[in-house]
């Protein structure tokens, strides 16, 4: 089979498209002809070995898993032998990223618990980009209590793969959505939903007058002060995504805000999969549509990272695999 392979820490140049073993599943495994993948954060910091503590679960100097890839889309062509909840040809989707990733191939095995049945109305490009990026936007935003209707919900980076979902999460709960990302992704933001936007190139929301009830962040570049301003008196904020400084400071000053104050502030725990039936339940009654910005070949993978890498996505990058009658 094809699968896109690496040896070496660096940019999408690293990444090759070779012929290599079909895998087998073990016994708690299925085997999955992949039929679509997607692209997020996870496969742009293993790709590159940063930030550094990627490294120290998946390799110091040349990374462990050899090929990238968390999110998946595809039908089951085997199962092990202890397999309950699936059977050859069940299509399934589901996120990868605590069972090995391997997404970026024709072929993958995954334990059946990071799955789950496709709905029928979908694509399997669509349900590709689902499982990492609606997952952290659903679990950021239920991540200390329910978003009630009515409140002041602000996402920034509202234009990128997780942040397109939170916006629809968000309005669905009866939330005033405010999305913040950069000029070109305005109006898209607009048509998924967002109450108002905000230009980061030309406003900084964190030193406005508007307050918010709750701040979900894919992209900190602020202080923790900034952010703590932006709050209503009892607001929450989740962190999502952001550097390593932001990563720690939020990390080590966020529960001794959270202590001595009303504002509640803290880091999101990333749990993969959990909520992803909840997620299925929202795009069959139309709640929430996956956006979908490019599509690229599994030949083309390293464009495709190139491009994520850039940060200009609208939505998802979501990759497709072509099988021939002999794969």
């Amino acid at each position: 089979m094809k699968a896109v392979v690496y040896q070496k820490y660096g940019s999408p140049d690293v990444l090759e498209l070779k012929e290599v073993e079909k895998p087998t599943p073990k016994d708690n495994e299925v085997l999955i002809k992949v039929h679509a993948a997607s692209v997020n954060d996870w496969d742009w910091g293993l790709l590159r070995g940063k930030p550094f503590m990627n490294r120290l679960f998946f390799g110091l100097l040349k990374p462990k898993i050899k090929t990238i890839g968390g999110d998946i889309a595809g039908r089951i062509e085997a199962v092990g032998r202890n397999v309950k909840k699936f059977q050859p040809g069940d299509e399934v989707f589901g996120d990868l990223s605590g069972c090995g990733f391997g997404g970026f191939a024709e072929y993958v095995c995954a334990r059946e618990n990071a799955l789950v049945l496709k709905p029928a109305s979908m694509t399997f490009e669509e349900v590709a980009a689902v499982p990492q990026a609606a997952v952290l936007a659903l679990q950021g935003l239920r991540d200390k209590r329910q978003i009630q209707p009515g409140k002041k919900v602000l996402i920034n980076g509202a234009g990128g793969g997780a942040g397109t979902f939170a916006v629809q999460i968000a309005k669905s709960l009866g939330a005033e959505v405010t999305g913040v990302d950069s000029t070109s992704k305005l109006d898209m933001m607009r048509s998924i939903g967002a109450d108002q936007v905000i230009d980061f190139t030309q406003e900084d929301f964190t030193k406005n007058e508007q307050r918010y009830d709750f701040i979900l962040d894919f992209a900190a570049h602020h202080s923790i002060f900034d952010y703590k301003r932006a709050l209503s008196p009892k607001g929450i904020y989740i962190m999502v995504g952001g550097s390593s400084a932001r990563i720690f400071q939020t990390i080590f000053l966020g529960p001794l805000i959270s202590m001595t104050g009303s504002k509640k502030m803290g880091i999101l725990a990333h749990k993969p999969n959990k909520g992803l039936d909840f997620m299925k339940e929202l795009f069959e009654a139309g709640k929430v549509v996956p956006v979908i910005d490019r599509r690229y070949p599994l030949s083309e993978v390293p464009e495709a990272l190139r491009y994520f890498g850039e940060g200009h996505a609208r939505g998802k990058v979501v990759i497709t695999v072509e099988h021939n009658k002999k794969t």
